[in-house]
């Protein structure tokens, strides 16, 4: 076999490879990454949602003393190992506590217990009552809506493929990146429009598809990829296991003495920050509580800006006020802790402030097109006159159902931003039943129109006019317009309103482009009967 012949097959190879593992995975990374991108503004979106103002801070602001007494007031602490943890921007912790050790203790108190509390009003509520649009898109980035943990590892998968796809696709496309790139023919048939926008957009995103696979990848099925390790290495100790790897917090045995002396938390908290200035503490750990071996355990980073893998932590003895052990966030840290963290900051995009954050939803939706785009190649080069006619209609049903499934996203959660708000407070059931039978109906009626320009201006006009009626609704129903929320500081509900001003406004411009171009892409649809086919190829019919 001639070199020629061998560098041939590799390309086809390379470039089949390259076709199926996107199509395989389309409609899921589809989902992925249009939910991934307004995750990141999951802050924003909650506390608009909840018409609540907050310090935009990652430190916890308010008295783990005051907390911990009103806590106490419905739940026996003795004993127990207590985490407060603050993971977002809002005006909230998460009270996580292990049933007590006490033998002697009552039979609820031996039972865990998680909620959120909310200090300006010591109201708790659980999980599901707490749950938001915002939480709902954020987690639907990583399927977390299917049964744990078919769910992560599903998401795992497609992000492990997709890296896969990225890799073929950029060995196919490499000679040609450079001179494709700056090659834009708008004119030209329709498999030439869509695979320059799939080549250009590829080519701005392809480092932040990348890190994202990866990322993405590693958070989802590094259980799969380590548990071998487990039984390896740590013969199958998995709370050893986790402890080297740093997710676990060493700590010393209970002893059933109780300490009736009030120690400060707060006087730790301040201890700790006056050590490292600037430390934002976001996770205290209480140990044994109200016992006479206590220990607290702080922990948090420096600002992002300052440091940027910045973490630290420093555990107490608390009834001798002892400072037993501590990981300074000015040290350099270790390379396991550097992989853990980085790898966190660079997913979450959350250390560049709006900017960065605005520049990743870019990126994430110029993302989504270069997933549609590769659909929409495959359809149109497989729409030829030597193709039977059964094997045409197919694949035009196959990219139908896709378009139909991932473009519906859009004007659906708009819809849902204005549901949520007129008939809040709602909790985990109506959000998660909403959007889904909203998303399933509007599903079924782009499928059953089997137009694809219908289904691409249709998705463009609701997603505007959806879109524009959530500050309207906002303002009716608090009072918190846009000129209003600023003046009053309210900068999340202010950025969420200005957001949806914005896009629909985009959407709108958009889609009178598809007007004038016929569809997407400009390729004219027609319905497709039972029993007829279109006589042109779509690529034909262009013009």
């Amino acid at each position: 076999m001639s070199d020629r012949s061998m560098k041939q097959r590799t390309y086809n190879i390379l470039f089949h490879t390259h076709t199926v593992s996107g199509i395989v995975i389309s409609v899921v990374l589809y989902v992925i990454f249009f939910a991934g991108s307004f995750a990141f503004f999951r802050d924003e979106f909650v506390n608009w949602e909840r018409n609540s103002g907050v310090d935009v801070t990652d430190h916890i602001t308010f008295s783990f003393d005051h907390l911990l007494d009103s806590v106490g007031q419905n739940y026996n602490l003795y004993g127990r190992d207590i985490e407060l943890s603050k993971y977002y921007i809002e005006d909230r912790v998460s009270v996580n506590m292990t049933g007590t050790q006490s033998k002697t203790a009552a039979s609820e108190d031996q039972l865990p217990k998680f909620f959120y509390y909310t200090p300006t009003d010591n109201s708790e509520a659980t999980y599901a009552a707490s749950y938001t649009l915002g939480e709902f898109l954020y987690r639907l980035h990583f399927l977390a809506q299917i049964k744990y943990p078919i769910g992560y590892y599903l998401a795992g998968l497609i992000a492990f493929f997709f890296l896969f796809a990225i890799i073929t696709g950029f060995l196919v496309h490499w000679k040609k990146i450079v001179s494709n790139f700056y090659i834009f023919r708008p004119m030209a048939k329709a498999k030439t429009i869509w695979t320059d926008a799939h080549t250009a957009l590829g080519m701005i995103g392809l480092p932040f598809q990348f890190v994202y696979a990866v990322t993405g990848a590693f958070f989802m099925i590094k259980a799969i990829l380590i548990a071998p390790n487990v039984f390896l290495l740590f013969n199958g100790d998995q709370e050893k296991f986790y402890a080297e790897l740093g997710y676990s917090h060493p700590h010393s045995k209970f002893i059933d003495e109780r300490d009736a002396a009030n120690y400060s938390i707060d006087e730790f908290v301040e201890t700790t920050r006056d050590r490292w200035p600037g430390f934002n503490v976001t996770q205290v750990h209480l140990f044994n509580y109200q016992t006479t071996d206590m220990q607290l355990l702080v922990e948090g980073h420096l600002p992002y800006r300052s440091k940027f893998n910045g973490t630290g932590q420093a555990l107490y003895q608390v009834n001798s006020g002892k400072l037993i052990s501590e990981r300074s966030p000015l040290e350099k840290a270790s390379y396991l802790e550097a992989v853990k963290n980085i790898l966190y900051r660079i997913h979450y995009g959350d250390y560049g402030g709006y900017a960065l954050r605005i520049i990743s939803f870019l990126l994430g939706i110029i993302s989504c097109f270069v997933i549609i785009s590769g659909v929409m190649i495959w359809l149109v080069a497989r729409d030829k006159k030597h193709i039977p006619e059964k094997r045409r209609r197919f694949n035009e049903k196959v990219a139908r159902v896709y378009m139909a499934i991932a473009l519906s996203m859009l004007p659906v959660t708009a819809l849902s931003f204005i549901a949520v708000k007129i008939f809040e407070p709602q909790g985990q059931s109506f959000i998660i039943n909403f959007y889904g039978i909203t998303w399933l109906l509007f599903t079924i009626f782009y499928i059953l129109k089997k137009d694809l320009s219908f289904i691409n201006r249709n998705t463009l006009l609701l997603g505007a006019v959806f879109g524009l009626l959530i500050p309207i609704t906002n303002g009716i129903k608090t009072g918190n317009w846009p000129w209003v929320s600023y003046e009053k500081g309210l900068y999340h509900i202010f950025f969420t309103d200005v957001f949806w001003i914005i896009l629909p406004i985009l959407l709108l411009f958009a889609w009178k482009k598809t007007l004038k171009s016929g569809g997407p892409g400009g390729i004219p649809q027609k319905k497709v009967s039972k029993k007829t086919i279109p006589t042109k190829p779509i690529a034909e019919a262009v013009n």
